[in-house]
């Protein structure tokens, strides 16, 4: 998985009754665009993310 500052983490729930978890990433702290992320969570939230399988990267937000 690679990413950029600005594109947003989609963190797919595993269980039926917790929602997706969504953010932007702050920071890229691995080479290359590799993890680990600093995310904020659209709850306000900041979390350091190793994604697994359960993640995906989205582009940047139209305007952005």
């Amino acid at each position: 998985m690679k990413a950029t500052t600005g594109e947003r983490l989609h963190m797919h729930s595993r269980t039926v009754e917790q929602p997706d978890r969504v953010g932007v990433i702050l920071e890229v702290r691995g080479e290359d665009g590799n993890p680990p992320y600093l995310v904020r969570f659209d709850d306000g939230h900041e979390r350091l993310v190793y994604p697994g399988t359960d993640c995906e990267v989205e582009g940047h937000p139209a305007g952005a």
